[in-house]
């Protein structure tokens, strides 16, 4: 009989939103191997709508108790995988989420600190993404919709829990099918993310916060 592996990476993606029929950010995670680098990964699909996002992860986490939590969202025109830095404490939508909210300038916990570090080891992941040849940058905001909304709230759930968990989040670009009408704006292939995504996967397993 095989062992169960009990080190585990919480990998999620949201659902689409803004009037696109894909998400790339879960088309990357389903698109992951069940186990890289002697992890298993676990794979959720988030609703991109404030509050239920982070409900439907932290759940996800008390059940499973990752080692590391590495959520994806889209950003439409960056073009390269964008590891964030923080997470701040605000929602300032300029779009209606899923459920039809558009929360304007808003704490996200009321009482929760100004921001949050990842705790992922970004440069290490940037630089491994980079070697692995995926356009990869650091990037220091996570903007104010749902994305910066998770991984605050995963942050602060990890934190108040006195949590071994450590978590980051990447954004990713469009992918190319959804700028087939979309002039001059930037994209990049699913093979392509999914190289990145093992590279930092890899990465964060091994190193510490940096």
């Amino acid at each position: 009989m095989v062992a169960k592996n009990d080190r585990c990476v919480l990998i999620t993606g949201f659902t689409p939103f803004g009037g696109e029929r894909t998400n790339p950010s879960w088309q990357l995670a389903k698109a992951l191997p069940d186990s890289i680098a002697g992890y298993r990964i676990e794979k959720l699909r988030v609703p991109t709508e404030f509050g239920k996002a982070i409900t439907v992860t932290t759940k996800a986490i008390n059940k499973l108790k990752p080692d590391i939590v590495l959520c994806f969202g889209q950003a439409g025109g960056r073009s390269r995988m964008s590891i964030e830095r923080v997470a701040i404490n605000v929602d300032d939508a300029h779009i209606v989420d899923n459920a039809g909210q558009q929360i304007s300038d808003r704490a996200i916990r009321a009482d929760g600190p100004a921001a949050y570090f990842c705790t992922v080891p970004i440069k290490t992941m940037a630089a491994a993404m980079i070697k692995a040849g995926v356009p990869a940058e650091i990037s220091n905001t996570a903007g104010t919709f749902v994305c910066n909304h998770l991984i605050y709230g995963v942050l602060h759930h990890v934190a108040v829990n006195s949590l071994p968990t450590r978590a980051g989040f990447i954004h990713v670009p469009y992918l190319e099918s959804q700028v087939q009408n979309k002039a001059d704006m930037p994209s990049m292939s699913l093979a392509t993310m999914l190289d990145g995504a093992k590279a930092a996967i890899i990465a964060a397993t091994k190193g510490k916060r940096n």
